[in-house]
């Protein structure tokens, strides 16, 4: 089925802001679980999950407007080099994800695409959890100090 011309590149840009998410996290992930982290880690790596579906959901619908997903434009990653920065950094693009989805709800909205309006709110929902477990953790580092938050984000795990 062939896609409102508009709603192509508003795709293509969302595309282009998960498939940075997912390096990003991917990254953060592994930087936690390095320093002993491994709680935070997984969190962290199930969040690049999350984009991974995003990304893929988002591909599967320009693929079914007959158009060809662009997969190589990536933002700048935006690497924290401690905990509470990774958190901030990652937070910041979730916010600017939520504006974006916003904006291309309405235009789908706009152009009676009520199958992208679904997706896209889809979306927009898990964004919204992402937002709200980082703000959980700055505000348990804020509460607790940094060095408590840490303490609890550890786990041993042999060998």
């Amino acid at each position: 089925m062939k896609g409102k011309e508009i709603i192509i590149p508003i795709f293509n840009s969302l595309l282009s802001d998960e498939l940075t998410a997912i390096n990003q996290y991917m990254v953060h992930s592994k930087m936690c679980e390095n320093w002993g982290y491994q709680k935070l880690g997984v969190a962290i790596r199930k969040q690049a999950m999350d984009e991974m579906k995003h990304a893929e959901w988002l591909i599967e619908r320009i693929l079914f407007f007959e158009s060809i997903p662009t997969v190589s434009l990536l933002h700048t990653i935006k690497i924290g080099t401690n905990v509470p920065e990774i958190i901030a950094n990652d937070n910041d693009d979730e916010f600017v994800a939520l504006h974006s989805y916003n904006i291309a709800i309405k235009n789908a909205f706009d152009i009676d695409d009520q199958g992208s309006v679904e997706l896209l709110t889809r979306i927009l929902k898990m964004e919204e959890g992402h937002v709200e477990w980082a703000e959980q953790q700055q505000t348990q580092i804020q509460q607790i100090g940094i060095e408590n938050y840490l303490a609890h984000q550890t786990e041993c795990i042999p060998g």
